[in-house]
């Protein structure tokens, strides 16, 4: 096993040291309309465009994903070893997203084969891009008192929707959007379905949100009459709670594992990245920070951000033979939302005055984390909050009684 991986790791680096342009080291995952970052040079967008097409080409946009959906169908060592040398040339990955990190996962737990085949292929490539439609001004934590309808039309073959969603992240970048609609109102849970809708469909309103971090990540969505086909229900009608608790648990396994691209996307130094900047704004002494109360802080830190890493990493091999991710998925979410709270406060420590900056110029790495630390206060409310992470623990995994 060992020599083997080796053999790949040799493989992987070889040819990311070929293929890849340099202007793309050290580059975050560029974000959408993001205020106060500068767009990517032309030159570099067109050098990103390549490198996703040359990663997807192998399957390496979804590592893990069976071959015969346009993944690579590497082990979990074998991404992890992806992972690790995509790192050590700070590359970005090719692609985040939804489409990789939920509904992808969920289609392959829930799909039926000609979903499957539409749909995996083009999410690799960044084809389909998929938002999220959950969340509505009268149903958030209490998800299932979902109301907007989805009715058969005279042919039976397609659904009328009517309603709105909230809270829907990258709706306005999105031209797909999977969904809960409402098909039986006399049952609450078993009155759900899951749906894949097209953006592109008439009828479909988006309206950006502005946010105290000055993004506007998330949006309202409204549907008036919109028609989204029968062959597009994920699992059975009125069943699509099931199919949603699925996908939630990838979701928090996402948040947990980083692989939403939190830290990809903006830059999110670690390790020794983290130790470097702290010795910068604080100086050393003798080689060590020279606070020595923000030494322990960060040495904690680090040491939780490491003993988390392994618990992933269990959890991984554990999941590769079960399938789908369990409700210990709360866990990780609960734990990784709130660590990056504390890497965040800590970082805005270190930087002293330069955590006041906010626009663009010189300072833009000041702007990134300054924004970066604001929007970083939505992690322990969006994918179900710490309260609710902690009932679904103490119910699901702990056993607790009620």
């Amino acid at each position: 096993m060992t020599q083997s991986l080796d053999t790949f790791r040799g493989e992987v680096r070889a040819w990311l040291e070929s293929s890849v342009p340099t202007s793309l080291y050290g580059r975050p995952y560029p974000v959408p309309s993001e205020p106060g970052v500068e767009p990517e040079p032309k030159e570099v967008a067109a050098d990103r465009a390549r490198y996703l097409e040359q990663m997807a080409s192998r399957g390496w946009t979804a590592p893990t994903w069976p071959r015969e959906y346009g993944g690579a169908g590497l082990s979990v060592p074998e991404a992890r070893v992806l992972h690790e040398e995509l790192e050590r040339l700070r590359l970005a990955p090719p692609l985040l997203g939804m489409g990789l990190s939920m509904i992808g996962p969920t289609l392959l737990v829930h799909g039926n084969e000609a979903q499957k085949q539409k749909y995996l292929p083009r999410i690799v490539t960044g084809e389909y891009r998929f938002c999220q439609g959950f969340s509505e001004p009268g149903a958030g934590s209490d998800l299932a008192a979902l109301r907007t309808s989805a009715v058969l039309d005279a042919t039976g073959q397609r659904y009328i929707i009517n309603g709105s969603k909230i809270w829907t992240s990258g709706a306005q970048h999105a031209n797909w959007m999977f969904m809960l609609v409402r098909t039986d109102a006399s049952s609450k849970h078993n009155g759900i379905t899951f749906l894949l809708v097209d953006m592109r469909t008439p009828g479909i309103e988006v309206r950006p949100i502005r946010l105290i971090s000055g993004n506007s990540m998330f949006c309202e969505v409204f549907f008036n009459d919109v028609t989204a086909e029968v062959s597009d229900v994920v699992g059975q009608v009125d069943q699509g709670w099931t199919v949603a608790k699925t996908l939630l648990n990838f979701e928090r396994s996402g948040m947990g594992t980083g692989s939403l691209g939190g830290g990809a996307r903006r830059g999110v130094p670690t390790g020794n990245r983290l130790i470097a900047l702290a010795k910068e704004a604080l100086g050393e002494r003798a080689g060590e920070l020279s606070d020595g109360h923000l030494r322990d802080q960060l040495a904690g830190l680090l040491i939780d951000e490491l003993a988390f890493s392994f618990t992933l990493e269990r959890a991984a091999q554990s999941r590769k033979a079960s399938g789908a991710p369990g409700p210990e998925m709360s866990m990780f979410k609960l734990y990784q939302s709130e660590l990056g709270q504390r890497r965040d406060e800590l970082l805005l420590q270190l930087r002293g005055h330069s955590a006041l900056a906010w626009e663009g110029g010189d300072a833009s790495e000041d702007v990134a984390f300054t924004r970066a630390w604001l929007a970083a206060k939505a992690t322990t409310i969006y994918g179900g909050t710490s309260e609710i992470q902690r009932n679904i623990i103490a119910k699901r995994v702990l056993k607790l009684p009620q």
